[in-house]
């Protein structure tokens, strides 16, 4: 049996579903879709996913369990050219940390945070 990656899922926490949606649907010009909970104590709205493909999916999450902001969990999300999403974010009311930069044979990161606070990486070969 192979081993599986370390990361299977992220949750990024939010404060306020419906802006957090509208910032990452405009970087990423993607649609998110609502997951329901069981619980009924937590909102989330996921990420496209393909759970046959590498790499790992995840949520915005909206919980009474835990909070936004910079100093907990670091997300990269994988793109074509860091620059294209990056020049998305300021429009989007986020904001830039770290303009595109080389991490040598592993790519380029751009550094910014969401509406909610949350820091987050993009991560690509161009």
């Amino acid at each position: 049996m192979e081993k599986p990656n370390a990361i299977g899922w992220f949750d990024i926490y939010v404060d306020d579903m419906d802006r957090a949606v509208a910032f990452y649907e405009s970087v990423f010009q993607q649609r998110l879709e609502k997951i329901a909970d069981p619980t009924g104590d937590t909102q989330m709205m996921s990420f496209p996913s393909n759970m046959k493909a590498y790499g790992a999916s995840g949520a915005l999450v909206k919980s009474e369990h835990s909070r936004p902001g910079i100093g907990g969990t670091m997300v990269y999300f994988s793109v074509e050219d860091c620059s294209v999403e990056e020049s998305r974010v300021i429009a989007a009311k986020g904001k830039i940390v770290r303009p595109k930069f080389s991490i040598g044979e592993f790519g380029w990161v751009t550094l910014c945070v969401d509406t909610e606070g949350n820091m987050f990486g993009l991560n690509s070969m161009n």
